[in-house]
């Protein structure tokens, strides 16, 4: 049995020994779970992700029902483009808090792409959405 700290698990995740899927939300990029959703029985979630070398995003206006949604670049580069706030190159040691249901895209990335995504819930509803 898991022994459980205010409803959490301790949980560690290395990256040697993760794998990446290419089972997610968008299929241009890769996702490495790291043991967070499951510590946490679904309260929260984070993975690093990837971009398949390649692949390009369709740019798409979507929006996301979560409580939080925060993304932290850790090789390369990729543009956003938000609601109210226009285009942002995001790149390493970028940061930026995505608030509950803003309209956003991700126009496009550099093949070396790496970032942490750190979500609540972790599991979420994506809306395709008109632009702003």
């Amino acid at each position: 049995m898991t022994q459980l700290w205010k409803n959490q698990a301790f949980s560690i995740s290395h990256a040697d020994g993760g794998t990446f899927v290419g089972t997610g939300l968008r299929p241009f990029f890769e996702y490495r779970d790291l043991g967070i959703s499951a510590a946490t029985s679904g309260a929260y979630g984070a993975h690093v992700i990837r971009a398949v070398p390649g692949m390009k995003s369709p740019a798409a206006w979507h929006s996301h029902d979560l409580d939080f949604q925060m993304v932290y670049v850790m090789r390369g580069w990729v543009v956003f483009e938000y609601e109210g706030s226009g285009e942002h190159v995001l790149r390493s040691g970028s940061c930026v808090l995505q608030p509950p249901g803003i309209r956003h895209r991700e126009v496009r990335h550099s093949d070396d792409l790496e970032l942490i995504e750190i979500i609540s819930p972790a599991a979420f509803e994506t809306r395709d959405e008109v632009a702003p």
